[in-house]
């Protein structure tokens, strides 16, 4: 495994060594605030203009018990070549400078509508890193839900049903943030949110005709490698209704209770040795694997105070000391996965 630190780089990391543009790293910790995979995920150069290719293990050599006078059949491992890909998300703005320069405070009212921008290229891009699909929708990069959609696929054993059959279900995610999963932006380009004043320039208005308008443009290559998939475990069919009523389903006796759903999770990564472990989970799911998880035992999850990487004073709640953090990318009425 990689060291983490090493090859691979937080969006606060590739921040400082850009060259100044605005103000990047108050962008990166604006994000940081409402998206708590920006904490963990691991951000590497790309070895291609659109994104990475990989060689991925397919398959082991086969081993024998050798006896004297007794031959061993010659094999080898089997590879494969996987290309991940890089999607470019774009916001743009264009504010009529009678309207920003009203209140005689231009610059609180640009730094206003930009908070704007980054909380939705946040939500998009954090919707994208679980849904995205490219084979659909080809300006994306394909995220997590699509790799791991079948029970009957390769790898389906890292596919823990929660047993949920309505239409308020979701998922819980643990991921190992490293070598085998990480975060990547094309070669050559520069990681994370880039804002990119424009100045003054000349706006049209419905007719065609000119304005004055202060413009910003806002730019985020990335895409998601996944090297080895056994780093990715998926807990989906979680219905959130049972889950507020610790009934059916999430009932605390049932083999799919989510806190033993999370335990087992844990012990389908290989090692924890050399990467980033997280889970992710939403608002309601969060809130609710608390109460769930008093109601079985108090020190199954715990919520420490600590400083993230930006020196921000945070509370962590933590299962079996793994970090679950808040997605608001993830929702709550995903299909059955079976």
């Amino acid at each position: 495994m990689a060291t983490i630190g090493s090859s691979y780089l937080t969006l606060a990391d590739a921040a400082k060594l850009m060259d100044p543009s605005g103000k990047v790293v108050d962008v990166v910790e604006l994000l940081s605030l409402t998206n708590g995979v920006l904490d963990d995920m691991l951000f590497k150069e790309g070895n291609l203009p659109t994104g990475e290719q990989l060689s991925v293990r397919t398959g082991l050599p086969t081993v024998a018990w050798r006896m004297a006078y007794k031959g061993v059949a010659v094999s080898k491992s089997t590879t494969a070549q996987v290309t991940e890909g890089c999607g470019l998300l774009t916001g743009r703005y264009e504010i009529d400078r009678l309207i920003a320069d009203l209140n005689g405070n231009t610059a609180a009212f640009r730094a206003s509508e930009a908070k704007s921008f980054t909380s939705a290229m946040n939500i998009e891009m954090a919707s994208t890193l679980f849904y995205g699909n490219s084979g659909t929708a080809p300006e994306e990069f394909t995220g997590l839900a699509p790799r791991y959609a079948s029970t009957s696929a390769p790898n389906g054993q890292n596919i823990l049903s929660a047993g949920g059959a309505g239409s308020d279900n979701t998922s819980v995610w643990l991921v190992g943030w490293g070598d085998p999963v990480y975060g990547v932006y094309p070669k050559g380009s520069k990681a994370g949110l880039i804002r990119e004043d424009l100045g003054v320039i000349d706006a049209f208005d419905s007719s065609n005709n000119r304005f004055r308008a202060y413009a910003e443009l806002w730019e985020w290559k990335l895409g998601l490698a996944l090297r080895d998939w056994r780093y990715v475990v998926r807990i989906p069919n979680i219905d959130i209704s049972d889950l507020a009523a610790l009934a059916t389903t999430q009932a605390t006796t049932a083999a799919t209770y989510l806190p033993k759903l999370m335990s087992r999770a844990l012990d389908r990564i290989p090692t924890p040795n050399g990467v980033r472990l997280a889970f992710y989970a939403n608002r309601s799911v969060l809130s609710l694997l608390r109460v769930a998880a008093m109601e079985k035992s108090s020190s199954a999850v715990t919520i420490e105070a600590g400083l993230n990487q930006f020196g921000q004073t945070i509370h962590t709640t933590k299962f079996l000391g793994v970090p679950v953090r808040v997605s608001d990318g993830l929702i709550s009425t995903e299909a059955v996965v079976s």
